[in-house]
């Protein structure tokens, strides 16, 4: 049957397939709109089994922040080129990822992707728009961060973001301070918060890493030990945030910066997502 341009445009502006993937799929199931679409969203499937290996080094990361800054979340949306990741339609996702992820605060990344949006779920949507743009796409990873403040940080690239929670703020809006934390964060890229949060593999690496190099400088066995829980310390002071140099101001720590802008104020927990 003959297909009319009134009809694909139609098909078009209902799932934001090209003109001639509308055309295709309308002709393939006789003008049956019902159909069609459905033609559209296995094309979406099967192109996406088709790239599932590709990778997604590109996107951006989206944040929102409740409204009482008591709480905020990340999520990062990928794709394969910088092209795509400054399209519009790939942008209004990861903003409607965003905003679902900050209403239903779903568990993890699963739970995200399950989300149910106008009978389908948020993956089905995602593969949708796959199918339109023609690269793989992914909800890559999502965090969330509670405290008596939460701060965020996005940088210029949009390829990376920062959550910061803050404790001890004595009612002050401290966002600054937090904004301040979180470009610390992104630069520095710290492995915990302090000693006592880095894992306990990482401490064992880092005394055997510092004994070797002393073995290799020729130090005597006796004062081995002593030399690598030395090194291990400045293991700590130069990758845990509380303890790193501020980069506005070396001359001073991050709790030192913390303590300056309120005393007692502290960082509690951070969330650092970068893609690529």
């Amino acid at each position: 049957m003959a297909i009319s341009a009134k009809e694909v445009n139609q098909l078009r502006q209902m799932t934001g397939a090209g003109m001639m993937d509308c055309k295709k799929a309308l002709v393939e199931t006789d003008g049956d709109f019902d159909k069609a679409i459905e033609v559209l969203r296995k094309k979406g499937q099967k192109l996406s089994e088709k790239r599932a290996e590709r990778e997604t080094s590109e996107g951006s990361v989206f944040i929102r922040e409740s409204d009482d800054k008591k709480s905020a979340i990340l999520v990062s949306f990928t794709c394969e080129t910088d092209f795509v990741a400054k399209n519009e339609d790939f942008q209004a996702m990861g903003e409607k990822i965003a905003d679902l992820a900050l209403t239903q605060e779903p568990s993890d990344l699963e739970a995200l992707k399950a989300i149910s949006v106008d009978g389908q779920t948020l993956q089905e949507q995602v593969t949708e728009l796959l199918g339109k743009i023609g690269e793989k796409l992914e909800i890559s990873a999502y965090e969330k961060l509670s405290g008596e403040q939460v701060a965020s940080y996005i940088h210029s690239n949009g390829k990376l973001g920062v959550l910061v929670a803050l404790e001890g703020t004595g009612g002050q809006d401290v966002s600054d301070a937090g904004k301040d934390v979180g470009m610390q964060i992104a630069a520095m890229n710290p492995v915990a918060l302090n000693k006592e949060g880095v894992d306990a593999a990482i401490v064992e690496k880092e005394i055997e890493i510092g004994k070797e190099q002393a073995r290799q400088e020729g130090k005597p066995e006796n004062i081995i030990e002593k030399i690598a829980m030395g090194k291990l310390n400045k293991f700590f002071q130069e990758n845990t945030l509380l303890s790193q140099s501020f980069v506005k101001n070396p001359k001073q720590n991050i709790q030192q910066y913390l303590d300056e802008v309120n005393k007692g104020l502290t960082v509690s927990d951070f969330k650092r997502v970068a893609i690529g």
